[in-house]
């Protein structure tokens, strides 16, 4: 298992937009991908499971994954929380 502490800098925070990326670069792989915030633990390939975490810009999370493409995975989060969910602010 891998896990990764992230920030949300994207000026919106983790909306509905941004939510629908990320579920559908993690859908993409095997590893189950869960993302922790505000207490909460939530499955990262359900859009209803993100959004229920509410990371308003600036809050961290903190992702797992585990299996076999699990280092892919996190990888490609990484890099889309990196790039600021490819939104222009």
């Amino acid at each position: 298992m891998l896990e990764r502490e992230l920030k949300v800098s994207n000026r919106l925070g983790l909306h509905a937009r941004a939510a629908a990326k990320l579920v559908q670069v993690l859908s993409a792989f095997k590893a189950q991908v869960t993302l922790l915030g505000r207490g909460r633990e939530v499955n990262a390939k359900s859009i209803m499971g993100v959004l229920l975490l509410a990371a308003a810009p600036g809050s961290t999370l903190v992702m797992r994954a585990d299996g076999e493409d699990e280092a892919e995975a996190l990888a490609a989060a990484v890099a889309l929380f990196e790039r600021r969910f490819d939104e222009d602010d």
